[in-house]
């Protein structure tokens, strides 16, 4: 199990960055990881890392889809699709030669054949699956474990995902003869000649599988798959950020082909407190006293994630004032230095009197204007 982080945490950029900024950052951090250069464990990923960064926040269109979406709005691109589009050599020039990489960094083809193609040749791999969990905020600021449970998919044990009966084979589509497409073909006239025309198209009778299964497995009846239900538990890290994905290999939907890999499974993980609202490692609450409260002053208890917490309301507190309580919020995932509670001041204002406190309203107002015109 993986998390991912932020790719402007990553690349140590803001998230309004022009594209030098993040093009410079992505340069110098690059080169300081790269697998030919720095031979710690770590490297190799923290540079796949990099660069998965700089291929999205590098193109625009990817950009914005994460802004929106996070990871899951980019989690639709291949390897292929992030980096074919990058030009490393603009980027390094001949860094490559001067410093022996044996790495190509000529072309995002390049790179990606190099690098993350190694060893990934063969049957495509299955779809991810893509989950939502909701945790407590205790969970994030102590971390710990949660259990999953989820449904995908999975080959057929009796029939390994033919979807045949044993001992029967399937039925080649007369109208296709299996290859499951339609070539329609046509001549057009022309004054120097005539013209062939080919239209292929997915076979009406078949749609496009090639063959028909007339004796079908009993257990999938005849899909190739079953539906399961499945529960994986996952570690939260402590300090995990707001909508930051674990990812669980070989958990998500099986190949299309035979023998081919599953997919991953993507947790993304946010909080869950009626109590606080969440911004990056700070929390947020709302308190509201009366007004006798807010001249006089008082103390609050509420209850914070290491225990209660006394906060002191001074006297003469306005409304709206926000009273920050230092190191009282989240840790931070990447360093653990925790941020602050706010808690914000409503002051409630009677909507009906009572005869003795009207009273004691009117005895105030007549000290006011005396203390004005004095």
């Amino acid at each position: 199990m993986t998390a991912l982080r932020d790719y402007y945490e990553v690349l140590g950029v803001a998230r309004d960055a022009d594209q030098k900024s993040i093009k410079n950052a992505f340069r110098k951090l690059a080169l300081k990881y790269h697998p030919d250069r720095n031979k710690a464990p770590e490297a190799e990923e923290k540079f796949k890392e990099i660069a998965a960064a700089y291929a999205v926040l590098s193109d625009p269109k990817k950009r914005q889809e994460y802004d929106t979406a996070g990871f899951a709005g980019v989690a639709g691109y291949s390897y292929e699709d992030l980096f074919s589009g990058i030009n490393f050599e603009d980027i390094f020039g001949d860094l490559g030669k001067n410093f022996g990489f044996g790495f190509d960094f000529g072309s995002g083809d390049g790179l990606f054949n190099s690098f993350y193609k190694h060893g990934q040749r063969g049957p495509a791999k299955g779809e991810d699956i893509q989950l939502r969990l909701q945790v407590p905020l205790e969970r994030i600021y102590h971390g710990g474990k949660e259990k999953v449970r989820f449904s995908r998919p999975l080959i057929c044990s009796k029939c390994k995902g033919s979807g045949l009966k044993a001992g029967t084979t399937a039925r080649a589509c007369s109208e296709c003869g299996g290859s499951g497409k339609k070539v329609i073909s046509r001549q057009q006239q022309q004054e120097k000649g005539s013209i062939s025309f080919q239209q292929i198209t997915i076979c009406p009778a078949c749609h496009g599988r090639g063959t028909f299964i007339d004796h079908p497995c009993k257990q999938c009846h005849g899909s190739g798959q079953l539906e399961k239900e499945e529960s994986v538990t996952v570690k939260i890290p402590v300090g995990i950020e707001e909508g930051m994905a674990l990812r669980i290999p070989a958990h998500g939907f099986p190949s299309p082909d035979a023998n081919g890999p599953p997919g991953d499974l993507y947790i993304y993980v946010y909080s869950a407190d009626p109590r606080f609202e969440r911004r990056g490692n700070d929390l947020w609450r709302t308190e509201t006293i009366e007004v006798a409260d807010a001249v006089l002053g008082m103390q609050l208890q509420i209850a914070g994630l290491d225990g209660d917490i006394k906060v002191k309301i001074p006297p003469c507190t306005q409304p709206d004032t926000v009273l920050r309580l230092k190191d009282k919020g989240l840790p931070d995932y990447a360093n653990g230095m925790r941020g602050d509670l706010n808690i914000r001041i409503l002051v409630h204002l009677p909507e009906q009197l009572s005869p003795e406190e009207k009273k004691l309203f009117e005895k105030l107002h007549e000290l006011e204007e005396s203390h004005g015109k004095s």
